[in-house]
């Protein structure tokens, strides 16, 4: 009689998702286990290259990795899973068409990731856009090009004002990483626009504490507040976001304005999807892990990542944050603690000191702290790219995206706006109606002719 091969099953195909998958496959012997992944996208997205695929320093589909390419000996499902219950060992799928599925499972990854968290701010769900995904870095620089387009084009006042203001909510890397990578591509930019100089923009940097980047300390928070202020850029600190109702903004420290753009990167929260099921959650609605990574009151499921409260045991009491350094080391420690305990064999506890942090502010600047190493300007800026380019998966996307920093310095940045790419169907629909039109004026009960019999 032969024995069952366990299931394995990663749910999220994202950093921690992806390359805990990567881990399985190459260490598991064949036969040992299969392993089934789901996602709702076929890919991966390396988030700290969403600043620059936005700015165009980097193609977005070289920030990306196909989930089936990296993972040929993994069962690939794209869709949406609703629920995952820990009792059964069930996950309920539900795939883009077709009726849902049950998943059944021996070992479970966990590893949704997070979603922007929002406040219950007047029009931000209508007027305001996140920066998590490939998709709304891409929108972004449309969007912001597509403004000066605008601009270019109009002698109304009123509209050039709101067209050229910029708002952005949240201080923390997302947020400046984004806001500073756009304004330096959009004053690139204006070179080919005459009716538009970048002191007609209005960049604005809105945060609710009185720090900005406090992951690279305070001292070199203060120095990047002062070097985006020297660029034009308001810095508001201690001031939060009342109001976007209609693309009007209105501050917490009484200023109100209009504008057409509003980033939303105050913080993330774990993915609605941990609370589905019966997995034990912390007060932050955060999946509860011991050091080992796995789900407490459990021998089987795992998780990492943004979703889960990993304890930080270089800091007692303390839980990892939920950034990419962490991702990547939390992904191959869980990896080979499922291993282990396939085998019978002891898992390791998750140990990790941070090594500090790195953050881009444009082309040739940056910050950095690390190691207790302060670092700013061009010195930061290229370790910036050098640590990322180190940590994106597979020699592929290295290559492609070391290729575009070196055409990025050979020739001048890329500056076009895919507006069409918002909405690529209407082009189309205007030909469709035009055509009913057409048909409509030239039928014989419109014609005054009469039919042929």
């Amino acid at each position: 009689m032969t024995q069952r091969i366990p299931r394995v099953l990663v749910v999220g195909g994202g950093a921690v998702g992806m390359l805990a998958a990567r881990r399985l496959q190459k260490r598991l012997h064949r036969g040992e286990a299969h392993v089934t992944v789901v996602d709702l996208d076929s890919y991966m997205t390396y988030q700290p290259f969403l600043p620059e695929a936005a700015a165009g320093s980097v193609e977005p589909r070289h920030v990306v990795v196909f989930l089936r390419r990296v993972l040929p000996r993994c069962e690939i499902l794209c869709g949406r899973v609703a629920r995952v219950e820990l009792a059964s060992r069930t996950a309920f799928f539900e795939p883009y068409e077709g009726p849902p599925r049950r998943l059944e499972y021996d070992y479970l990854v966990f590893a949704p990731g997070s979603i922007s968290r929002t406040l219950p701010v007047p029009g931000l769900a209508e007027c305001g856009i996140g920066f998590k995904t490939l998709e709304e870095s891409i929108h972004l620089r449309n969007h912001v090009l597509a403004q000066l387009d605008l601009v270019a084009s109009t002698n109304d006042e009123q509209v050039r004002r709101r067209a050229l203001t910029f708002v952005f909510v949240g201080a923390g890397f997302a947020g400046v990483e984004a806001l500073a990578e756009l304004e330096d591509m959009a004053a690139d930019a204006c070179r080919y626009f005459r009716q538009v100089k970048p002191s007609d923009m209005r960049w604005v940097l809105v945060e609710a504490t009185d720090k900005i980047l406090p992951e690279v300390g305070v001292e070199m928070g203060e120095w990047t507040a002062q070097q985006l202020r020297s660029r034009g850029i308001e810095v508001r600190t201690h001031t939060r976001l009342n109001s976007a109702e209609h693309h009007h903004i209105v501050l917490s420290d009484g200023e109100e304005f209009d504008a057409d753009t509003l980033v939303w990167t105050a913080g993330v929260k774990p993915n609605p999807l941990t609370g589905a099921g019966d997995l034990p959650l912390d007060a932050r609605g955060r999946v509860k892990v011991d050091a080992c990574l796995l789900v407490e009151g459990t021998g089987f499921a795992f998780s990492a990542g943004d979703c889960a409260a990993v304890p930080d045991l270089t800091r007692p009491g303390e839980t990892t944050p939920p950034n990419a350094q962490h991702a990547v080391r939390q992904a191959a420690r869980l990896a080979d603690n499922l291993i282990a305990t396939l085998r019978g064999e002891p898992r390791t506890p998750y140990r990790h000191k941070s090594a500090g942090s790195v953050a881009s502010l444009g082309m040739y600047r940056g910050v950095a702290n690390v190691y207790g190493h302060q670092m700013r300007g061009f010195p930061a800026w290229f370790l910036h790219r050098t640590y990322h380019l180190s940590k994106i998966p597979t020699v592929n996307k290295k290559a492609r995206i070391l290729m575009d920093w070196t055409l990025g310095l050979l020739f001048t940045r890329e500056i076009v706006s895919l507006g069409a790419m918002q909405d690529p169907r209407q082009e189309f629909e205007l030909a469709a109606r035009t055509g009913r039109q057409d048909l409509h004026q030239r039928s014989p009960a419109h014609s005054g002719a009469a039919p042929d019999h």
